[in-house]
This record gives C-alpha cells, structure tokens and sequence, in this order.
C-alpha cells in the first residue's frame, strides 16, 4: 500500500482515509479471491468477535458456512464451550440448521422460536421426520393456543442432502417454495431457501481437515491457560486466541509461551491467536512469544470506553498499518480487531494489511447472535450487547468468586454494559451483512487491480481526507 499524498505526522482512522482508483485489468467482482493472507487460510477474511453477546453456536454455523471463523467467548464454562465446538462440528456445512418443534406444540411457541435464525421458518417433525411447516403467513389471523399441526403447510419440498444448491434453487424456483428441506433415511437433516441455494455457490465454507465446519475458541489470561488451552484443543477448537484487553504485557507474554510449548509437546499445529496491541513493539514481543496472528485494536470497538476514561489507545487505520508490517516482516499476520463499520472499513483494514477483520458489535444486531430478541415502544426489534470489560461482562467472569470480590471487581469498568444494536430491517442476518460487505470488498479489489488479497495490499492507493470529505462520499435516502 502507499498513499496518495504525503503521509501526515498524526494516526488515522478509517474515516481520515479513501482509497484511488487505479488501472486494472480485473473485469469481475468473482475474479476476486478473498482467502485470508493469516495462519487460517479462511475462504472468507471474516472473524467474529468473541463477546458474549454475539459468537456462539448459530453464528459460528452461519459464519463458517460462508468461510469466515467466529471465536466462542472465554468467559464461558470450558464444557459448555467444547459442547458448542462439538454442535458445530456436527452441523451440515452446506445446508441451514434448521428450527424444529413437535406437532403439538402452541403457534405462539413456534413463533418464539422464528428469531432465532433468518430464514424465519419452524419445521414441524415427527419422531425426526419433517411434516410441516410453520411461518408468519400460516400463523396468520390464528390463536396462539392453537396447535402447529392444525397450522402448518403440509407441501414440502424434500431433497437428498447432497444435491447440488444449483439445483435446490431451480426446484424452489419452479414450486414457488420458501425452503427446501433435506432428508437423510427419513429424518431432517437440514434447509435451504432460495437465497441460501445462491450464497452456497458463491461461498465455500470453512472447513477442518476432516470436513466439518471450523470454529475458534478464546483463551483468557488470569486462571489455568495451559489446562483451558489443552482442553479445547480437546474439544476440537480450530484456533486458540489469547485475549485481553492489554496485550503487551508480562502475564501474556508468558501465557503465550507456556501455550505455544503445550502445543508444540502435543505435535499440534493449531494457530494461535494473541492480542491486543497497537504498536510494533506490541506486536513483535508477541510474535517471538508464540502467536501466529496478533490482535490489533485497542479501543475502537462500539462497546469500548477504554479511551475516554484511560487516554489509552490508537486510531485503528494507523494500528493495522503498523502492526501488519510488523508481522508481515516476521513471517505471521494480524487480525484488525474493531472499529469497522461499513464495508469500507473492511477493505481499507485489508488494504493496510491486515490478513482478517474481526467483527463483534456489527454483528450484534442480527438473528444469529447470542441474545434474545427484544422489540421496543416503536415495535423495532433490537438485541442487547455489551463490552468484554464492561461491569456485566466481569460479573460474568467473576461468578465463582466470593460477593466480596465480584463486587469490586464491578467497580472497574472499560466497557458498555447494555446497549440497543438494533437490526436492520434490509439486513436483518448476519449472512445479508456479509453479502454487504463481500460485494463491497470484492469490487475494492477490482478497483485497485488485485486478484488476492495480497495484491490489494500491494496495489492499494490511499489518500488522506477531511471530515467533509468523507461526508461526501455518504448516501442520501431522501432528497435534501
């Protein structure tokens, strides 16, 4: 990457910067291959974040599904961690995991259930075999006492879990159906809808060794780090990361290193993730300790307080530029870790290096993530998120703790602990925010004539902007 005009003596972010035009010979968006440039080698250079509010199973199956990873949370019990990874790694890697219920049970239960995946269908089973299905339209008008069987459409459309999503499509297509269920010796193992037919050509799933979709797992710094390390390596975690809010200091230096020897006396290759840090030093002290990728990104983050009340942190352009030099000297990547809020700010991240960007916040507002859907005053419907360092998440953290220490562990807090991430009604999945952001990324490769990502790093031209300039480039969805 190189600027434009001359580079200022202050940091940037991702709003002080845009990205020129420049000649090229890429003449298609899916020309583009967009595999990460880390130790992952993901399809896609997407990570969710590891809040409690956003990764966990159902966004770990969809986002792996479309080739990204998502981190599950360290501030949950190691069981019920190696349980999600397992649920995960049972799933079907090309068809949806679908929502299920007995034909006895109420409309109104079915329909507490709809939110809990996009496609915003129930498929009524019986003894594993699907019956029925169950969507707003045929609850329409009706009691919610009234069972699903007595609702639910009976005109399937069943397929074999290896037919082609081309194919799926066409047949939707040509019944006019919403999904397409797949069946394996009579039982469901699986939906498609149309959109989903589309997406599972476009995207290749992320996969382990033996097939299965790939999800991470997050390791904290302040207990046992070897055993809940080896633990989830057990469980089959695909990637570790080391997390804390202050990378570049002693305790994770050597946590890192006590990890890296476990994984290298168990013959294991797993990659291992560390951060979060700002600098090159923060980054080169990690990378001799034993990270393949590091973490960068030290308050941007929607849920993060850390720089308002501490001073303490970097303008994320400038972090991710610095940082992946760094790393990309050393042999390893970084992952950009927080302040992107636009499809832009997922390019320009890869543009200054970075070899994945990590998402929490944006993700928040979607079917997927871990929350229950809440509707407010105006009938908007929204989940509540909240920062890894806020007050509710260390009371979390600190549950086995005496009253005492929780409550002045409390007392310390660099995070939001409720905050309304409200979904977009245009784009109320996860999977149609990465839609956005692909077709967004894709066409910045075209425009800097790359084919991977490693030529968009090489190509990008970056130019510096005032505050109205970025205000121009912004949408209007309503006359002025």
């Amino acid at each position: 990457m190189r600027f434009l005009n001359p580079m200022p003596s202050y940091d940037l972010t991702y709003d002080d910067v845009f990205m020129a035009p420049r000649r090229s010979s890429v003449t298609s968006r899916l020309d583009v291959d967009l595999t990460s440039t880390d130790a992952l080698r993901l399809p896609l250079p997407l990570v969710v974040a590891n809040m409690t509010a956003i990764s966990g199973r159902r966004m770990a199956e969809t986002v792996a599904r479309r080739g990204g990873v998502a981190i599950i949370p360290q501030d949950l019990p190691t069981s019920i961690v190696a349980e999600t990874i397992g649920r995960v790694k049972a799933a079907h890697t090309v068809f949806d995991t679908p929502v299920y219920v007995d034909p006895g049970v109420t409309i109104g239960e079915a329909l507490n259930l709809l939110p809990k995946r996009a496609h915003g269908m129930v498929v009524v089973v019986d003894d594993g075999v699907p019956i029925g299905l169950l969507g707003p339209s045929e609850a329409a008008g009706l009691d919610r006492f009234v069972q699903v069987h007595e609702a639910m459409s009976t005109d399937l459309t069943l397929v074999d879990p290896s037919t082609p999503p081309a194919e799926v499509f066409e047949l939707l297509n040509v019944r006019r159906h919403r999904v397409a269920l797949a069946v394996q010796d009579g039982r469901l193992a699986g939906l498609m809808t149309a959109k989903g037919a589309l997406r599972a050509t476009l995207y290749p799933p992320a996969l382990d060794g033996d097939g299965r979709l790939r999800v991470g797992a997050a390791v904290g710094i302040s207990k046992d780090v070897e055993r809940r390390a080896a633990e989830l390596l057990d469980a089959g975690a695909d990637v570790l990361v080391m997390d804390t809010a202050h990378g570049h200091q002693e305790r994770m230096i050597e946590g890192l290193r006590v990890v890296r020897a476990m994984l290298t006396d168990r013959g294991s290759t797993l990659p291992l993730v560390a951060g979060n840090v700002v600098t090159a030093e923060g980054t080169a002290d990690l990378i001799e300790a034993g990270a393949d990728v590091v973490k960068v990104g030290v308050g941007p983050g929607a849920m993060c307080t850390t720089r308002m009340q501490t001073g303490v942190g970097r303008p994320q352009f400038s972090s991710v530029l610095e940082c992946s030099a760094e790393a990309n000297a050393a042999g390893k990547a970084i992952w950009a870790d927080g302040g992107v809020r636009h499809p832009r700010d997922v390019a320009l991240a890869l543009a200054a290096g970075a070899g994945a960007v990590m998402i929490g916040s944006w993700f928040a507002g979607t079917h997927e993530s871990a929350g229950d859907l809440v509707t407010d005053h105006d009938g908007r419907p929204y989940k509540e998120s909240f920062g890894m360092a806020s007050a509710r998440a260390v009371r979390m953290r600190t549950r086995e703790q005496s009253r005492f220490e929780r409550a002045r562990a409390a007392l310390f807090e660099e995070g939001i602990s409720h905050s309304r991430m409200y979904l977009d009604p245009a784009r109320p999945g996860v999977e149609d925010l990465i839609d956005f952001i692909v077709a967004g990324v894709r066409s910045s490769c075209t425009y800097a004539g790359a084919r991977t990502l490693p030529e968009f790093a090489a190509n990008a031209v970056v130019g510096i902007q005032s505050a109205s300039g970025f205000n121009e480039g912004r949408p209007v969805h309503s006359s002025w």
